[in-house]
C-alpha cells in the first residue's frame, strides 16, 4: 500500500483519508477546498471534531459522516489496501500523477497495479458501448500503434471501444490505464473482470471512489474527468449525437487538452458525435501521426496507417484487374456479395475464385459466409 508514511503514523493517515473519501462519496459532496485549507485529512477530520468545521461550512450529511464513521467498513478497507498491488495515491504523495494536478484533481486515488503508470505520457480513447466493427478496428489500431511506440492508452473499461482499446494495446504488450466508475473492488461490467486482471498486471486500475463502491450512475461523469485529466489528448473514435463519450471530450477542453475524432460515414449514426466535434475544431484522426505534434514531447511517432503497408501495396500490384476491382469495392465494413456483384457488375461464378484467392493473400476476410471485408493490416 502506497501512503506518506511508515507504521502508525500511515495507519492513521489512511483511517482519515478513508473517512474523508467515504463522506464526499455518500454525500456526492466536493471536499477539496477543504483539504486545501487544512492541508490534510487527519487536519480535516480534526478540525471537524473541534467544531471548527460546522453546518456552515458542510451538508450536516457530510458532517455526520465525518463524525461517526463506519469504523468497521473503513478498517476493513485498510486491511485491503495491504494487498501489494493496491495502494492509496493521496494528491500530496510523489506519486500522484502532476498532468492530473492542473485539473480539478480527485484528493486521492486508489489504485490497483503500477502507481508509477499513471506519469507516463497518456492518450485518452474513448467511444460508444456499441461500436460498429469499423470502430472496433479503428480503437484496436490506434491503441496498438500507440502503445508499441511507448504511449501509454487510457481509456473507462466499459463494453465496446473503451475495450477495444485497452485490447489494443495489451495486444502490443504495451500499458494501458482504466479509470472506473466504480471502486477497485466492483469492476463494472463484469464482463471485463478478466479484462481488467490483464490491465493491472503491468498497468494500472484507477478510482476516486472507495474499493466496494458500486457503479453509479452519477459516478460517470467524474470518471471521464479523471481520464481526460490524466492523458495528453482524447480521441474519439466512434459517438453518437448524445454519447457520453462526448462528455469526455468536453472535459478534455476545460481542462486544455487536445481533442482528435476519427471521421466516417455521413451514415453511420455513430459518427455524428465525431463529426460533431470536427466541425467545433478538434483535430482529424485518421492515422496515429495525426496526433504526432501533441504527443511529439513524450515519443517520436513512427508513420503507420490503418489501410496497409508498402509491402501491402505489392501485393495488391500482382492482381490481375477484376480482382483489383473487387478489391476496390469492399471496404472496412462487412459488404455481401450480392452488394459486391451489384457494385461490380461480376457475375457470382466469376467472382468466387477470385474472392477466396484475395482471402488467401490476406487481403480481405470472409468474416460469414457470403460476408467480406477488407483486412484490417495488409500483410507485409
Amino acid at each position: 500500500m502506497n501512503t506518506v508514511k511508515d507504521g502508525a503514523s500511515e495507519h492513521s493517515q489512511t483511517y482519515a483519508w478513508l473517512v474523508l473519501l467515504h463522506a464526499a462519496a455518500a454525500a456526492e459532496h466536493d471536499l477539496s477546498q477543504l483539504l486545501v485549507g487544512f492541508g490534510a485529512a487527519q487536519a480535516v477530520l480534526d478540525a471537524v471534531g473541534a467544531g471548527a468545521i460546522n453546518r456552515s461550512h458542510l451538508p450536516g450529511s457530510v458532517l455526520k459522516a465525518l463524525r461517526e464513521p463506519d469504523t468497521q467498513e473503513i478498517e476493513r478497507e485498510i486491511r485491503s489496501l495491504e494487498r501489494p498491488d493496491y495502494h492509496l495515491v493521496p494528491l500530496d504523495s510523489p506519486q500522484y500523477p502532476a498532468i492530473l494536478k492542473q485539473t480539478a484533481a480527485p484528493p486521492c486515488l486508489f489504485v490497483r497495479g503500477d502507481p508509477e503508470v499513471l506519469g507516463s505520457c497518456q492518450v485518452a480513447i474513448v467511444g460508444s458501448r456499441k461500436p460498429t466493427m469499423d470502430g472496433r478496428r479503428d480503437a484496436r489500431y490506434f491503441a496498438g500503434e500507440l502503445a508499441r511506440q511507448g504511449i501509454t492508452v487510457t481509456s473507462g473499461l466499459a463494453r465496446g471501444i473503451d475495450t477495444e482499446a485497452h485490447r489494443g494495446a495489451l495486444g502490443q504488450q504495451g500499458r494501458t490505464v482504466a479509470v472506473l466508475g466504480s471502486g477497485l473492488d466492483c469492476v463494472y461490467p463484469e464482463s471485463n473482470a478478466g479484462l481488467a486482471e490483464k490491465i493491472s498486471e503491468s498497468g494500472a486500475l484507477v478510482s476516486e471512489f472507495p474499493l466496494s463502491w458500486r457503479p453509479l450512475p452519477h459516478n460517470f461523469p467524474r470518471r471521464n474527468r479523471v481520464i481526460s485529466g490524466l492523458s495528453e489528448a482524447v480521441l474519439v473514435v466512434e459517438a453518437a449525437r448524445r454519447s457520453g463519450s462526448l462528455s469526455t471530450a468536453r472535459h478534455a477542453l476545460e481542462q486544455n487538452r487536445e481533442v482528435f475524432a476519427v471521421p466516417g460515414s455521413i451514415r453511420n449514426p455513430m459518427k455524428q458525435g465525431c463529426h460533431g466535434l470536427l466541425r467545433e475544431g478538434a483535430g482529424l484522426a485518421e492515422r496515429v501521426e495525426d496526433i504526432a505534434d501533441v504527443l511529439s514531447r513524450c515519443v517520436n511517432l513512427e508513420a503507420t496507417s490503418p489501410g496497409g503497408t508498402s509491402a501491402g501495396a505489392g501485393k495488391i500490384n500482382t492482381l490481375d484487374e477484376r480482382e483489383k476491382v473487387l478489391l476496390d469495392n469492399i471496404g472496412y465494413e462487412p459488404t455481401g456479395l450480392d452488394e459486391i456483384v451489384n457494385m461490380t457488375g461480376f457475375g457470382i461464378e466469376d467472382i468466387t475464385g477470385k474472392l477466396l484467392n484475395l482471402e488467401l493473400e490476406g487481403l480481405i476476410t470472409a468474416v460469414a459466409p457470403g460476408l467480406y471485408m477488407r483486412a484490417e493490416r495488409e500483410p507485409s
